[in-house]
């Protein structure tokens, strides 16, 4: 049976929206979302946390994010999960 990496979140922006154009004409568009989840800690006080994603969207009509999505703006995301690494310029692997 094929994985199923599907993921559905509802939160806010962290950042603007950016869109860009790749050399071969496909727009991305770059943001982040928050994630605020409340927990207890070991001494049973309650604590939020909050996680960034960031999000990569591909082939769509960029202004439309740039136009209507705006740090803080409350959205629904569903797509999937994908991860990499990256040399930077020190060479550090991230």
């Amino acid at each position: 049976m094929p994985g199923r990496n599907r993921v559905q979140s509802i939160d806010h922006l962290g950042k603007d929206p950016e869109t860009c154009t790749t050399s071969d004409r496909k727009n991305v568009t770059h943001f982040s979302l928050t994630i605020n989840e409340g927990r207890k800690t070991a001494q049973g006080n309650a604590k939020e946390y909050t996680a960034w994603i960031n999000i990569e969207a591909w082939d769509h009509p960029g202004d439309i994010y740039v136009k209507y999505l705006h740090q803080g703006s409350l959205v629904f995301l569903k797509g999937r999960l994908k991860t990499g690494k990256y040399e930077d310029r020190c060479g550090e692997t991230k």
